[in-house]
This record gives C-alpha cells, structure tokens and sequence, in this order.
C-alpha cells in the first residue's frame, strides 16, 4: 500500500507543479509573455546567425504561442490530477486493475513532455535558437521539469501486485 500511495503523491506534485507554472503564466502574464516574445523573435541570439529567418516578429503570434503554453501545462496538471483520481480509486484493488488505473499518468506525463521538452528543448532551443540566449534561455528549466516527470513515470509504471502479495 505505501508505494501506491506514493505514486498517488507523486502524481499530486506533478499537478501541483503544472498548475503552479500555468497559473503563474496567467497572473504574471506580462514576463513570461516577454520570454515568449524574445524567444520567437530570437532577438537575444548571436548577432548575424543564419538562422534568424526563423524568426517569429508578430504579437499576434506570440501572443498564440503563449497561450498554447499554458494551454498545455493546463491539460499536464488536468491529466495528473485525472491520474492520481484514478489511482486513489484503485488503490485497494488487484494489482492488474491498479496497473490499468496508470494510463492516464502515461498520458499526463506525455503532454508534460510536449510542453516542456518538445516545446521548449526542440522548438524553443533549437528551432528558435534559445540555447544562442544568455538571457532569455529556459532550457535548463525545462530540461529538470521533463526529467522528474519521467523519472516519476518510470517508477509508476512499475508493475504492482495484489496487495496480499506484497
């Protein structure tokens, strides 16, 4: 039982995480917009890189990639928050029916790595050339929030047993 409930917990921190960001996103909307902003237009990047056609110079835009941000780190909190009701449900169960209550930390965990991996480490970072910003850089912030979530998956979607057996 305890490390059902920890998986539970885990999966409550992880939407804890992905509200707190998506909410900080909202109510501090005009510095995280201007990292949005920086980042597409690449106005930080090395001076006269070739990649600078890429650039992204439309508020309209930016303004669409912020909210599809925080779109998906809304849905990334909605998904773990769906995950841990659904473990707390099964948390009783068979080992078979609480290993089938882990899909949707599978799939919480999938949207958190579309955000803050696919998002920001290949469109950000190498699309946009974030990794060319010493000011304007959130790759390394990424980079940790992608690893806990998966390291977290690892280890729930290791398989449970009957509680009887444990």
């Amino acid at each position: 039982m305890t490390s059902r409930l920890s998986k539970i917990i885990m999966c409550l921190c992880l939407a804890a995480f992905a509200f707190l960001v998506a909410f900080g996103n909202i109510t501090d909307y005009g510095s995280n917009y201007a990292f949005v902003q920086h980042v597409l237009s690449m106005d930080t990047t090395f001076p006269g890189n070739k990649l600078m056609y890429r650039a992204i110079t439309s508020p309209a835009l930016w303004t669409a990639g912020y909210w599809l941000i925080i779109i998906g780190e809304g849905l990334t909190c909605v998904l773990f928050l769906i995950a841990a009701w659904h473990l707390w449900q099964a948390r009783n169960a068979s080992g078979e029916t609480f290993n089938e209550a882990k899909k949707f930390v599978i799939i919480g965990t999938t949207m958190g790595f579309l955000v803050w991996y696919f998002g920001f480490m290949v469109i950000g970072g190498e699309w946009f050339a974030m990794w060319q910003s010493s000011t304007w850089n959130g790759q390394e912030a990424a980079f940790k929030f992608y690893m806990t979530m998966l390291a977290v998956l690892i280890y729930v979607i290791q398989p449970d047993r009957d509680l009887r057996q444990s």
